[in-house]
């Protein structure tokens, strides 16, 4: 049986290995954008998620004939009015990393108390083909904001967002635990059981 073939349309690492992850006891060989020979690449100029995802979708879609995968996602934190949002990624800047971000996020809030430092990381999905969207999922996960990073596992925003059911920041969970109860895992589950529903008999 020939496997269905599936773009994951992203660049940052950490989010293409919690989808492969996720996605791997399928019938599916994920491609990524350098596998496809992608020359020209999405400018996420999207107010949103939604924007920005489906956006990144259907233009990957665009130069092939299978499946694309977009994500787009992101922390909004309440005391910042929802800042950083779609601008997680590169918030501290042009030349952003993990660190600089988190340590952003942690000066801008640093006098705000613990009872006011919620926030959610959200993440929105896009399925498409050829320039036509298949199905779109979004998901959420409420938490709070630490004082300093806390553990080593995970990357983005996991070391300050801690998740009180499990009492632990998203970097002091294990990678098959942070995939059952994030804003992504969330989203994954709901994706597989599209693709299952809709595509069961090729998988």
């Amino acid at each position: 049986m020939n496997k269905r073939r599936l773009l994951l349309a992203t660049t940052n690492q950490g989010k293409a290995r919690e989808i492969e992850s996720y996605l791997e006891d399928l019938n599916i060989e994920i491609l990524s954008l350098k596998e496809l020979g992608q020359s020209e690449f999405f400018s996420e100029t999207g107010t949103t998620f939604d924007e920005n995802a489906r956006g990144k979708s259907l233009f990957y879609s665009m130069n092939w004939e299978g499946l694309t995968l977009a994500e787009d996602s992101g922390l909004e934190i309440e005391a910042l009015n929802g800042e950083p949002g779609v601008l997680s990624a590169r918030y501290s800047g042009e030349q952003a990393t993990d660190e600089k971000n988190n340590q952003k996020v942690l000066e801008r809030i640093k006098e705000v108390p613990s009872e006011k430092r919620k926030a959610r990381f959200v993440s929105c999905m896009v399925l498409s083909q050829k320039g036509k969207i298949i199905t779109e999922i979004k998901e959420s996960v409420e938490g709070v904001i630490t004082f300093e990073e806390k553990g080593t596992h995970g990357f983005g925003y996991d070391p300050l967002f801690y998740y009180p059911p499990l009492k632990k920041t998203f970097a002091k969970l294990q990678p098959e635990e942070k995939n059952k109860v994030s804003h992504r895992g969330r989203a994954l589950k709901k994706l597989k059981e599209y693709l299952l529903t809709h595509l069961g008999s090729d998988l």
